[in-house]
């Protein structure tokens, strides 16, 4: 009486449900890797779009206005005498007239 525990023991095979179900993982495992290197991929091509790409001519115009603007002389209202002065060379002044005040205030 091998059916009291409601179904035939020999009607099973283990070891071949063992293997598909092995197969089935190692499947499973490899689809899983697939798509994750494919969407490692596609989100490095999209920073590269985004972010990387060499950028337009528009951006290079306006990036090479403010150069100039930073980096440049130029006479801004002459009536006032107010003048533009190089970022660099206007740093250069403040600062030495911090140091001159604090050697004038000791």
């Amino acid at each position: 009486m091998d059916s009291v525990a409601g179904y035939e023991k020999r009607d099973i095979e283990a070891n071949k449900i063992i293997a598909y179900s092995a197969i089935g993982v190692i499947i499973l495992a490899a689809i899983i890797v697939i798509l994750y290197n494919y969407f490692i991929a596609e989100k490095e091509e999209i920073v590269y779009e985004q972010t990387l790409k060499p950028e337009s001519s528009l951006i290079r115009d306006i990036r090479a206005k403010e150069e100039e603007a930073l980096n440049s002389y130029k006479l801004l209202d002459p009536q006032r005498g107010i003048y533009q002065i190089p970022i660099d060379r206007a740093m250069q002044l403040v600062a030495e007239e911090n140091f001159q005040r604090r050697l004038q205030s000791r």
